[in-house]
């Protein structure tokens, strides 16, 4: 009876992802250990590589579509290995299983779950700020005059390595990091790159930054193959549904709420 709960599970993740955007990591995570009981450092493991297989199928989709700026995704994927392969090595000095990396997991996980919290409000606001320029004619938000060498610029020449790095340490720590800050650090780092290719880049990164870390994180036993199938079960059909059910949906108010509910997951993992 519980693999249909985790089904279920899995569906109404992925028909939030569907229909807001908001990265899987940031609910699965906090579902998987309060809503099913999961330790920590399995929840993390568990949702990494469920991230990698269905942040792929995005990935592909925006390559088809010729949306992927390439040399973004070099920059920010070399860092993001590397910070990932360094808290893995921690990871594997200390022990998954210690209740030191599982309280570093919580506490880390609910200021996560804040960052991603303000970052989803930031998007209801900016999105209303550019419905309201376009309206009036502004071209505050047009790149298509920029060339395409100065919208894969970034604003610091360092930063794409030491941002990647710290977003792959704290992805692998926490499973969350790649999805609405991932966007955010990319707004910050390449203020020229039109929206969809900032959403193209973060998702298509994302897949081999979770793909080694939820690697790293099996071969140090904290994947559990069985939690990993069932999820999938139910997240592909609920991300179908909810990617189609978008255009109908009030996206703002769901990610409104989305945001306070995170916050509140927050401080119950710092808390706690």
């Amino acid at each position: 009876m519980i693999e249909w709960a985790y089904i279920g599970g899995g569906a109404a993740v992925g028909l939030i992802v569907g229909l807001t955007g908001v990265g899987g990591g940031s609910l699965m995570t906090p579902l998987l250990i309060y809503g099913f009981g999961v330790q920590p450092h399995l929840a993390v493991g568990t949702d990494l590589l469920f991230a990698a297989l269905t942040k792929s199928a995005g990935a592909v989709s925006f390559a088809r579509h010729r949306l992927v700026p390439w040399r973004v995704v070099a920059q920010l994927t070399g860092g993001g290995v590397a910070g990932a392969g360094l808290m893995l090595l921690a990871l594997a000095q200390v022990g998954t299983a210690h209740p030191a990396v599982h309280a570093a997991m919580k506490v880390t996980l609910g200021i996560m779950l804040w960052l991603t919290a303000a970052a989803t409000l930031y998007k209801v606001v900016r999105a209303g700020w550019w419905w309201r320029s376009t309206a009036t004619g502004s071209r505050a938000v047009v790149h298509a005059d920029v060339p395409e060498a100065e919208q894969q610029r970034p604003r610091w020449r360092w930063a794409p390595l030491a941002l990647g790095t710290l977003i792959g340490a704290l992805v692998t720590l926490t499973s969350v990091g790649a999805g609405a800050i991932g966007v955010a650090v990319l707004m910050l780092l390449y203020p020229h790159l039109p929206l969809a290719r900032l959403v193209a880049a973060d998702v298509t990164y994302a897949v081999p930054l979770t793909l080694v870390a939820g690697l790293g994180h099996a071969s140090l036993g904290s994947v559990d193959w069985g939690l990993l199938g069932w999820l999938l079960t139910g997240s592909l059909p609920g991300i179908w549904l909810g990617s189609r059910l978008v255009q109908w949906a009030p996206v703002a108010l769901v990610r409104s709420l989305l945001s306070l509910l995170l916050t509140w997951v927050g401080f119950k993992l710092v808390l706690a």
